[in-house]
Formats: C-alpha cells, structure tokens, sequence
C-alpha cells in the first residue's frame, strides 16, 4: 500500500560526501525525500551508492522510501546494508528491518531482529506485544480457515483499494483513468492519483464516480451515512481550487465531508479537527454514526499513525479527537478503522504481530470506550504483504478488503469474502490441588475466581482434587485457593488468546500457625532466636533474614501488634544479661521502625536470665544445646 494511504512522518538528515558533484544530487534526492517524494529520492541515492558512496543517513533514507512504499524485499536490503555498518541507530529500524524481513518470509531472521528490538527497548509497546504473544504464529493459525476469498472483479492493472458498499453499489478509489490518460503522477510513489468510482455490487462495470468529490488530486475512503445524504472521504488538503501546504510547502491529507442536495453532491467542506500541518484519513462512522473514526499522525500520536475517534454532534459540529490509547495503537502504523455493528473495531497496524507490512485486526469496543481483546483475523485475509480497508455486513458476513499481496492486478486490488466462521475463543481454565508436601490431592478445597477485583465465580474441587472454570481468551484472572489447615493461597493467571485450556497445578502448605493473641509469630516461621553478634546488639544481615519475615507480617496486617521479648542463658551476671538482652529488643524495635513499622504498634523487654526453660542456672552444669535453648526470642501477638 502506497504511502500517500498511510501517514508517514519526514525523517531530516544531512549527508558528508567528498565529492562537490555527488553532494550536489544527494542535496536534492534530500530534499525529494522530505517532501516524501520517495521514488524521485530512490533513485538518486542508489545512483550514489552504485558508485561507493554511501553513509548510515543515507542508508537509513534508501530502507525507509522502499519501506513506505511496501517494497519489503528492496527495504530489507538496505537496512541489512544499515545493520553492516555496526553504529548505533534508532530503535524504529530494528523493528522496520524485523517487519521487511518477515514480509519477504525470512520468520527466523525478523524475530531474531525483534528480539533484539525489545531487549534493547523495552519500552515500546510493539516489543512487549510480541514478547506476550511468542506464539502469535499458532494465534493466527488458529484463526485462519475463516473465509472464502476472491478478486472483487472490479479491479485494474493501476491502485484499486477502500471501498465501501452503500445502497447495492461498491464504492472505492482507483487511478485507472488518472493513469490511462491524464498522466498525473504522485511524486511520493510514482503512481497516478486515486479518484472515487462505483460499481454495482454484483456486476463488474466500473463508472466513475462523476460528482464534485473528486479532484485533480487524490481521493479515497468514502464513507456514506445510512440516509445517504453525507458522506465523508479522505482528499489532498485541496478545496475549492487552493491547495494547501505546511510550512515546509508539504500537502498533507485531509477528510472532508460532502452533502446530497437535489441529486448533486455539494458543499465539500473539510473538517473542523483538519490541520495543514498533518494527516487526517481514513474516516469511519460507528453503528449509531454518532462517533467519527479516523487515522491520523497529530501531535500526541503514539506512532506514525494513531487510530482516534470524535463525537459528531450535530449541525457540523463535532467534539475533542480522542485517540484510542493502548492497546489498540502503537509506536507503529495503526489505520483504515472500521466498526461493525457488533462492537468491534477492526483496523490495519503494523505495530501488534502480523504475518509482516499491515495486517488486518479486530478488538472489543467495551462500555467506557476501550478496546480489548485484540486478534489477528488470519492468513485467509493477511498476507505478508500490506493487508488493510478492511469492512464486513454483520447479517450476510460478506464484505471486503484491500491488499497488494502477489498474484493481484495492480499495485493494490480489492477482494471480496465470506466469512464462514466468527472468531471464537474458548477456554477453560483447570488444574489439580495437591498438597505441596506429600503430593496428595486435596478433595473439598474451595475455589473463588476474580477479575480486576470483582468476584465472578466460586466452585470446589472434586474427589480427585480436580477444578474447574469457563473463561474468556486474552483476560487475567485472578484465583484464591482456600482449605481447612492450609495456609490460603492466590494465584494469577493469564489466559491464552486461542481456543483450548489453560492449565495451571496448584499446591497448598500446610498451616503451620494460627494468628491468635497471645502467639508466637516467630513459630511461624520457625524463628528460635535472633542472632546478633557476640556481646552487641547492633542487628546484623544474618537477623534481619529473619525480621523481614515477620515485617511482611506486620505489612500484610496494619492492626496487628507485637511484644517483642529477648532471653539469655545464665552464663554472665543477671545484671549483665538483662541489661544486653534489654539492648537488643530496643534495636529490635528500631529496625522495624526503621523499615515502616508504627512505634505504637509495638512493645518490648528484655529479660536476660529470668524465665529460664530448664534448669541451667549458675553454677549448674549444662550442654551447650541446653545453654541455646534459654537463648530465645519471641513476638507475642497483643492485636490482631
């Protein structure tokens, strides 16, 4: 798909060369490219690499206009050439020759360059998609084998893509006759402007769509309103006979809207939310056709182009542009929105998994307007290639979608489908409960699933420790495990995005401790004694693997309080031993204060020899094992 379709953004550079005469025609290829005349650039810059001149900006130049232009295989050379050269570079090119690689069947190489692309950023979103999703391949299997495609019959050996069906009739964008006669060649790709034609849904005659929507320039994306009294399209910033442009003399795209008065269109005027200084296309209406959909580069994109929505309210008014966030959009190409009656928004991106260049999506429209469980519709519809326009009739499932894959017309053609099967997720989310010990199942132990916080289902498991839930794909769950004399236990789970079962074992420890006042809390974790160093109080590393134990405690149950008391054997004085003993429940306490702990939340003495366990007073002659279990500590619960 050609790049006057999308929105790209202008990447500057300067080149260093030693010739007079090559910089003088590298200056202008320069300046072809940040006008996005992108074939005009081509050409110069691989005339001056053919001659050994070559540097890392223009490399990266020479891999970006083939990329725009979906030329894969030609971008992948140039960014292996880039990826030689050893330096450091943006992160985008990573993904960029990861996405070429993969559009000319090299899976291993893309991931590999993907893989490196997150370990090196992970923080762009495009990484984190694919690391979440290492099996996406076996996602879009499992969603293929859905349709039944062929040509649309409405096509040519020039750009055929976008359509829209209204009243019986397909309506899309085509250069044929741009092409045959009047010669008019977009600088950006070297092909000829689109105009707007229809055709009657079941026949393959093609007129031009003869009204004054179409300019000298490009038209696309029709869009009509059900009283087909509006319409919407994408156009060149050009109305009126004015072409419009930016500061740097750049046309950009815009939507305009057109009315139907006595049989004629008329009243072309551009949007509101329209600006000279970036893209706006690609317009979609919502089932109710009171929200506008739209792809656009605006300031505050995530990408190079975001999906955003606006609020049609009425007498050409319309609200504040909303761009739909994450996860529907992405640091890459996100474009061509269409909503379905059913909820869903499908789109093209380049940014979530795809078989390489754009591939068709669809996601959730929930109830606050976010967009969830996003698939991938399969290899029926995408290709490696750029895959995008996509629309569908939710009664009859047919519809169409516009690609450049091989074996088309044209650069792209526009296919027509049925889709045989929906979508379908199914999961259930299973296991067996054992006891982490011993291993035995633990029958009657009761189950309790959540989501985001709120309680959904409750079961218990069945004599052979087996249970079970229904859930739904590309959701987290949240499941708590309770049982008699067992300590409780909860469990995250992350389903799976395609039909089948999501296992997870489960195992329980055994209560070693009830939380009563008047209890030990070191017993719980088996705590004796904390160490300190011989004659000091000071807490050391080896006692505070022990504290933090209890300070998780103390953190899990802000009510509760201790008294923290300290013992010692008889060997010293009594006055020596209360007074250490003393010491070392004062930095006790310290160190729980310290590390967030209330000082009203505790207490504390030392009683060095005075409540010996056995009989090892002075003078009485003891073992050492004896001696150690006088020297002891304990956190005695006063408030739960």
């Amino acid at each position: 798909m050609k790049s006057y379709i999308i929105i790209y953004l202008t990447i500057a550079g300067i080149f260093s060369f030693k010739s007079y005469a090559q910089q003088s025609k590298i200056n202008d290829a320069d300046k072809s490219y940040n006008n996005y005349a992108y074939i005009n650039a081509i050409k110069t810059y691989e005339r001056a690499a053919a001659k050994g001149y070559k540097s890392e900006d223009m490399l990266k130049k020479l891999g970006n206009s083939y990329y725009f232009n979906s030329d894969y295989e030609a971008a992948a050379k140039w960014y292996e050439e880039l990826f030689a050269m050893k330096t450091a570079v943006e992160p985008e090119y990573y993904y960029r020759y990861a996405q070429s690689l993969k559009s000319t069947g090299q899976i291993e190489q893309s991931n590999k360059f993907i893989e490196e692309f997150y370990t090196k950023f992970n923080n762009d979103s495009r990484g984190l998609l694919y690391k979440d999703n290492v099996n996406y391949l076996d996602l879009i299997k499992a969603n293929s084998g859905r349709y039944k495609v062929e040509d649309a019959g409405i096509n040519s050996k020039f750009s055929d893509y976008s359509s829209f069906v209204f009243n019986n009739k397909i309506y899309f964008a085509s250069a044929r006759d741009t092409g045959n006669f009047s010669k008019r060649i977009h600088k950006w790709t070297d092909t000829y402007f689109t105009n707007l034609y229809m055709a009657d849904i079941d026949s393959a005659k093609v007129e031009k769509f003869k009204t004054a929507l179409n300019s000298k320039f490009n038209e696309s994306s029709p869009v009509f309103t059900k009283d087909g009294k509006s319409v919407y399209f994408t156009r060149n910033n050009y109305n009126k006979g004015r072409k419009g442009k930016d500061d740097h003399k750049i046309t950009y795209i815009k939507i305009y809207k057109g009315t139907l008065e006595n049989g004629t269109w008329s009243n072309i005027t551009e949007l509101p939310f329209n600006s000279d200084a970036y893209s706006t296309a690609n317009p979609a209406l919502s089932a109710d056709e009171k929200t506008l959909y739209f792809a656009s580069d605006r300031p505050g994109t995530l990408g190079q182009s975001d999906i955003y929505k606006v609020s049609i309210n009425g007498e050409g008014n319309f609200g504040t542009p909303e761009n739909l966030g994450k996860p529907l959009n992405t640091e890459g190409r996100e474009t061509f929105p269409y909503i379905a009656s059913e909820n869903e928004i499908y789109f093209a991106s380049d940014g979530h998994p795809g078989l390489g260049g754009l591939d068709v999506f669809v996601g959730k429209i929930q109830s606050n307007g976010t967009i969830t469980d996003i698939q991938n519709v399969g290899a029926d519809i995408n290709s490696p290639k750029d895959d995008f326009a996509y629309i569908i009739d939710p009664v009859s499932r047919r519809g169409y979608f516009s690609s450049n894959k091989d074996g088309g017309q044209g650069s792209d053609d526009i296919y027509k489908f049925l889709e045989t099967k929906k979508i379908q997720c199914i999961q259930s989310l299973n296991g067996v409960i054992t006891d982490s010990e011993t291993g035995i199942v633990l029958p009657e132990t009761k189950l309790s699933l959540y989501k985001n916080g709120t309680l959904l289902n409750t079961g218990i498991s069945d004599p052979e420790g087996f249970y079970s839930f229904d859930v739904d794909c590309s959701n987290t769950y949240s499941l708590r495990v309770e049982k008699t004399d067992y300590t409780t236990k909860e469990v995250n789970v992350s389903i799976a995005q395609m039909t089948g079962k999501t296992s997870v074992l489960l195992t329980l420890n055994k209560e070693r401790c009830k939380l009563t006042v008047g209890g030990d809390l070191g017993k719980c974790f088996d705590i004796k004694v904390i160490y300190f160093d011989l004659d000091k109080s000071e807490v050391q590393p080896q006692a505070a693997v022990d504290l933090v134990k209890i300070l998780d405690v103390l953190n899990q149950k802000p009510t509760m309080k201790l008294d923290i008391r300290s013992y010692t054997d008889s060997r010293q004085t009594h006055q020596y031993n209360e007074s250490l003993s003393e010491r070392r429940v004062k930095a006790t306490m310290n160190w729980f204060v310290k590390n967030g702990i209330s000082p009203d939340r505790l207490t504390g003495r030392g009683y060095g020899e005075t409540k010996l366990v056995n009989g090892c007073y002075d003078g009485v002659k003891c073992s050492e094992e004896q001696h150690q279990a006088n020297r002891r500590s304990e956190f005695i619960i006063t408030a739960l």
